[in-house]
Order: C-alpha cells, then structure tokens, then sequence
C-alpha cells in the first residue's frame, strides 16, 4: 500500500526537496503551504496540495480531518523576522498546534520528523581548541531563532514525558539539526555568491572559526533515514563530516565563478554589531527584514559549530553524500544556470 507523506513549508528550501524525495521514493505526496506561498519549485502533477494554518489548532483539525498519514515532516518555520514574537509564533506555537492536532484527530502516524537547528545551541565549547557539540551538552542558544526552535524540542520532550507517566501511547517524534543548509534555491548564502561576483568578500572577527556546511540533498536523505529509522525522541546532528575555515567557502565560490578579483575585508566583531544593529532598525522601519539583523550578528559571532553526527550515522545509517567542494559547485551552478548570478 502507498504510503502518505504530508511536508509543511513544502514551499521552502528544504521543503521543497524533501517533496521532490518522496515522489521519486513513491510517496503519495501531500505538500503543505500557505495561499500566498510560491509553487515555483512544486510543478509536478503529483503533488497534493493542502492549506494549513499552524497558527490555530481549531484550523488545523478541520483542514487534517479525514486524512490519514503515514509520514509528517514539519519543516515549516522561519529564520528571520521583523519581531522577536513572530519567531516563537511560527517556529514554537505553529509546531504545538500541529502536534495538538494531530492528536486529537487520532492520526496513526509512523513518524513526525521535526527540522530543527544547530543554532539551538548557542556558543558552546569557544575555547581553542573547540570541541564538537554533542548532544548531552546543555543548550544555550543566542538567537531568537535558536530559542524558538528549542522550546518545540522542549515542548515535544514534555509530551511524551507526560505520556510515559500515564502510561499512554508516545508520540512518535524524531529531531533533525542540521547546521547551515546550502544548495541550489537557497538564498541567504547566495548573497555571499552575489557579493563575491561583484568583487568583495567580508569577513569579521579575527580569532579562528570552525565552520560546517550540510548539502540540502543530505538533510533530504536524513528526513527519510529518520522516517524509516528514527528512534522516538531521538536528535541527531547532521553536517557533512568535516570542519572548514571560515574563508573556505568563499574560495571556493570564488573558484566556481571563474576567480573575479575582488577585496576581503576582514573586520573586527564590533563593525558587525554597528551593521546588524543598523540592519535591524532599517528594517523596522522599512517593514522589510534585513539578511544582517540581530540574530545574524550572533550566527557569524560564533567560532565554533562543530557537532558530532556519529549518532546520525551510527543509529540512521546516515552518511553525507556531499562536501562542500562538490556542493558548492553544484550550487553555484544551478544560481548561473537559473538566472541568479
């Protein structure tokens, strides 16, 4: 029998991907998006599509009832807002209703995959030599966007603490923290692409920083290890294995746009505050959100992101497909061959 796959934010980076998966895998495939949301990645005639409103959970029961899914992986959220709130609006209060609801609709799900973050961690292990993250560190996360997404981490563990007291069925939820996504359709990374093309690269802070990358294809092929796989509860990390510089990546945008010269700025952190802050207040008064805002001021802040994915590969069977040379040029090729660069 086919199974049923539902995919929130399907209209997203990864979202959309994650749809592309599950119909080559032979899901009936539902994709779950707002009215206003762009279906430019989802033309194939498979897709179902299904309006959900994770903001209420009266909504959410209505728009659910009568289906039956298998699968649910939840990677609607957002990553940069105007306001504080708006982050623990969509990413916490939008994952509480979906969970509600599909609970009081009774759905005999195999699997709820949630698409988390790294970023739930904050800057840990800052001294050198760092150490990776590993998951019995305790969170201490520096963005609205971290916190957001760990209080639904938190929220979801509380959930089936509550049951395992009563004695009730779990739910079966499984964590996924990628750290930062790259890949064709994304597109705050693509400004580093896009300043570089135009011959300047910046840099800031002048102690060394750790960096990992993850190719959104392997974020794709962990959601579907998870589904199969995952143990209840379980989190797991996912990079591609490896810790690069922080000039790495830009060399090798560099290298795939054919070397254009260009001047690297390296500044010290407190330029970076300047900008951000002023980022932040454009934006408030624009009404239109800024790539340098706040919370990004704490992502490029931070040295260290390693983290160990021995967990995913050990109990998944997960195994990154991709480094960040391949990656990146893949990458950089779909931006040139659609019209971005």
């Amino acid at each position: 029998m086919e199974m049923k796959i539902l995919v929130t934010g399907a209209s997203g980076f990864i979202g959309s991907f994650i749809v592309e998966e599950a119909l080559r895998q032979g899901y009936d495939t539902w994709a779950a998006m707002r009215k206003s949301s762009s279906k430019q990645f989802l033309t194939d005639e498979r897709i179902h599509f299904i309006e959900l409103n994770l903001s209420s959970q009266e909504d959410l029961e209505r728009q659910l009832k009568g289906h039956e899914f298998d699968y649910v992986v939840h990677a609607a959220g957002v990553t940069k807002c105007l306001n504080t709130e708006d982050f623990f609006r969509i990413n916490t209060e939008g994952t509480k209703n979906l969970v509600r609801a599909l609970q009081a609709l009774k759905m005999p799900l195999k699997r709820f995959v949630y698409i988390s973050s790294l970023s739930i961690f904050g800057a840990i292990h800052e001294q050198q030599p760092y150490t990776e993250i590993r998951e019995d560190d305790t969170p201490q996360p520096n963005t609205a966007y971290g916190k957001s997404k760990l209080e639904a981490e938190q929220w979801l563990d509380s959930l089936n603490n509550e049951a395992q007291e009563k004695g009730a069925s779990l739910f079966p939820f499984v964590v996924l923290r990628p750290t930062g996504v790259y890949g064709p359709r994304e597109r705050d990374y693509f400004l580093m692409a896009k300043s570089i093309k135009q011959h300047s690269d910046f840099a800031v802070g002048f102690k060394r920083q750790d960096i990992t990358f993850v190719y959104v294809q392997d974020v794709v092929q962990a959601v579907f290890l998870a589904c199969e796989k995952g143990q209840t509860g379980r989190k797991y990390f996912l990079s591609d294995g490896e810790v690069y510089q922080s000039t790495t990546f830009s060399d090798l945008i560099r290298e795939e746009l054919g070397h254009p010269w260009w001047i690297r700025i390296k500044a010290p952190i407190w330029v970076l505050r300047v900008i951000t802050w002023l980022g932040d207040k454009w934006g408030h008064l624009t009404g239109k959100i800024s790539a340098l805002n706040n919370d990004k001021y704490h992502i490029l802040k931070q040295r260290n992101w390693r983290c160990d994915i021995e967990p995913a590969r050990r109990e998944l069977g997960y195994e990154p497909h991709y480094q960040l040379k391949e990656g990146t040029k893949l990458t950089i090729q779909w931006y040139k061959e659609n019209g971005w660069l």
